[in-house]
């Protein structure tokens, strides 16, 4: 990338869209100027020019929730940059993962912090269940049944999901989806193998 090749506007400024290299979800949009963009790719962190201040804003200079850089691309008209960070913390000033939790196409805000948090839910309450082991409980009765009985269901739900995408049922692959990586995610508790374990492989094979 050359910043010689970036079109500013008439102010000096290009806008920057913030998006979360591991969620793809847009945390924010903001602006930079000459200056910033080469403290950005200095500091492998986000710096934006802050227009209603008028002066360079270090993003988690304070607050801590820094973004750090993977990637910073410009569009095929060299005048809008696409940042890819891996954030420390929210991106807006109101505490939410992302600044665009509002919608125009729904009744109700989306104020999710991360939508990919139901994750991180199933794996606390697999966890839980695994050591309390709670009577009437589905996921506990696997747990005491065996790593042989949890393979079996996970073959059985993998089997489903074919059937689904053979008769090209949307709603129904998603169902069975779910289904297979509710198991899957019983199997690594059941295992003490971390997702992140699995999550950094992928990483890994991707880079």
């Amino acid at each position: 990338m050359n910043i010689d090749d970036i079109k500013f506007d008439e102010k000096g400024l290009v806008p920057a869209i913030v998006q979360d290299a591991r969620s793809k979800a847009v945390l924010t949009l903001a602006y930079m100027n000459e200056e910033s963009l080469k403290k950005t790719l200095e500091l492998k962190e986000t710096v934006f020019y802050s227009r209603s201040r008028q002066e360079l804003w270090h993003k988690g200079e304070t607050s801590g929730n820094t973004q750090s850089v993977t990637d910073l691309r410009y569009d095929c008209d060299q005048d809008a940059l696409l940042v890819e960070v891996v954030p420390a913390g929210p991106a807006c000033h109101k505490g939410n993962y992302s600044c665009f939790s509002d919608s125009l196409m729904k009744e109700e805000s989306v104020v999710e912090e991360n939508r990919y948090q139901i994750l991180d839910k199933l794996q606390e309450v697999l966890a839980e269940r695994k050591s309390t082991l709670p009577e009437g409980s589905y996921t506990a009765q696997l747990f005491q049944e065996g790593v042989d009985r949890i393979a079996k269901k996970i073959g059985e739900e993998a089997g489903e999901v074919i059937i689904a995408a053979k008769n090209d049922d949307p709603e129904e692959m998603a169902l069975e989806s779910a289904d297979l990586l509710f198991h899957l995610l019983l199997l690594l508790t059941d295992r003490n193998v971390p997702l992140d374990n699995v999550l950094s492989v992928l990483e890994r094979r991707h880079s």
